[in-house]
């Protein structure tokens, strides 16, 4: 008769659960960036230039933009220089900031153009994509009336066509003219039958 294993099996059994219990566990790896779960906000990384606002610049710089292409800059901007150059030769030494050859103004005038360039190309590329935009929407405009026109096109010849069709007042009264017409004639054109009385009376 054979032996009874099952008690070594329950016992190899335990055995490996206190193996599977007392090893240690290895630790997951590190979530890279592409394992992030995507119902979690991304962590923003620190910035070291200062985050602005680009609508909000980009109108400020339309506006300026509009107000260097005035004539009202352009006469406050001669008065300035004219100031300038007239403080700088009349007063006194002590009192002049900016002597000839007015080292100060130019450097003025070439900071001013430096940062008016770009703002103004910046106002440019603004109305550009406006432009853009609105060039679009027209054309989008465009489409969408020829392809009614065309629509409607369509709907006025198949009435057309279908009033052709159709039998009008004017054609039913001239057909039964021509009706009333042709009875009349075929009424003319048949002999009429003699009177009975007449040809007895003729006997």
């Amino acid at each position: 008769m054979a032996p009874d294993r099952t008690p070594e099996r329950g016992a190899g059994r335990e055995r490996a659960g206190q193996r599977e219990r007392t090893a240690p566990r290895e630790r997951p790896a590190p979530r890279t960036r592409l394992d992030q779960p995507l119902d979690q906000p991304r962590v923003r990384r620190p910035r070291l230039l200062p985050e602005y606002d680009p609508e909000a610049f980009g109108r400020l710089s339309e506006r300026i933009a509009r107000f260097l292409g005035t004539g009202r800059f352009i006469v406050w901007m001669t008065v300035a220089i004219i100031t300038w150059l007239i403080w700088n030769v009349t007063m006194p030494d002590p009192l002049r900031f900016d002597p000839y050859p007015f080292i100060f103004l130019t450097l003025m005038l070439s900071l001013q153009a430096s940062y008016a360039a770009p703002l103004i190309l910046l106002a440019q590329n603004r109305q550009d994509d406006r432009d853009r935009v609105n060039l679009e929407q027209d054309r989008a405009q465009n489409e969408r009336s020829i392809a009614d026109t065309e629509y409607l096109t369509r709907e006025i010849a198949a009435l057309r066509m279908g009033l052709g069709e159709v039998a009008t007042r004017d054609w039913i009264r001239s057909e039964l003219e021509d009706l009333v017409r042709e009875l009349e004639e075929r009424g003319a054109a048949a002999p009429r039958p003699a009177a009975p009385g007449r040809d007895e009376g003729d006997r």
